[in-house]
């Protein structure tokens, strides 16, 4: 007789094929176990992945093969442990407009729904960033109740900026009773050599604790978290490029039905930086 197939053991021997070396939770870094994390998937009512810095188009990097693999590497967890969504985080492609087109199809590849923010490589106009991906610049999205806040924190010449601070404003009063995720490529503290000082985002974030995280790509050697008052920042190392962690990875993130948050990063198929949030 034909063995019945077990989702419960299916997802435990695909979570054992990771080294969890320090799973947590969102209250400012609480540490948690595989077990732990496996144990709340039945509480789960949102996942997402969040992965930055393809880099697609850059010169002696493999780059084809670099959006390839993560392509295939979020559609394989998304069997495993579905996703609601893929947040891509800035920096698409390597400075060249040309190549914008080139992407889409590989991110056309994924098996869920996508979002992309604008990086500092992805030197194009509004209106071509428009008619690629039929979004503006800023723009938000709803999953499972969720509100998604995607904006731009450069421009056409590759510049350092803040994001509209109008318009997110807007967005945190319209939204002040939802939970929201936060997507900037460029890191807005000074945590990092390639972040930039911006104490008007830092004053206008914290007055909304209904911001569950914020996510930034643009440090490539960066997986871990950095602390604004309550709210976490959160980084995912690189899907490419010519530089950064030893390896290639990306985030995934996961709401509990009791409002709290865990998160991990994906080595792609080891989980490394497991953390639990309130």
């Amino acid at each position: 007789m034909e063995a019945k197939h077990n989702p419960t053991n299916s997802r435990r021997k695909f979570l054992k094929g990771f080294a969890l070396s320090s799973a947590y939770m969102i209250t400012g870094g609480q540490f948690i176990s595989a077990a732990d994390i496996l144990s709340n998937q039945k509480n789960v009512v949102l996942r997402f992945a969040v992965g930055s810095d393809s880099h697609y188009g850059q010169p002696n990097t493999d780059f084809d093969k670099f959006i390839t693999e993560f392509v295939s590497h979020i559609n394989n967890f998304h069997k495993e442990l579905p996703l609601d969504a893929c947040v891509v985080n800035g920096d698409l492609i390597h400075d060249q407009p040309e190549l914008m087109p080139q992407l889409k199809p590989h991110l056309e590849k994924l098996a869920v729904p996508y979002c992309v923010t604008q990086g500092n490589h992805d030197r194009v106009s509004a209106n071509q960033w428009q008619e690629t991906w039929d979004v503006p610049l800023n723009y938000e999205k709803i999953f499972r109740k969720q509100v998604f806040l995607m904006m731009t924190t450069s421009n056409e010449k590759g510049e350092y900026l803040s994001p509209d601070l109008k318009w997110l404003e807007e967005k945190l009063e319209a939204h002040r009773k939802q939970n929201i995720f936060l997507f900037l490529h460029i890191g807005q503290q000074k945590w990092t050599p390639n972040s930039i000082d911006n104490p008007a985002y830092a004053d206008l974030i914290q007055k909304y604790p209904n911001v569950k995280a914020v996510f930034h790509g643009h440090d490539h050697d960066q997986d871990g978290e950095k602390m604004l008052g309550s709210i976490p920042h959160l980084y995912d190392s690189h899907i490419g490029g010519s530089w950064g962690t030893v390896y290639k990875g990306f985030r995934i993130v996961e709401l509990l039905k009791d409002n709290s948050m865990q998160t991990y990063i994906m080595n792609p198929v080891q989980k490394l930086n497991e953390t639990a949030y309130q």
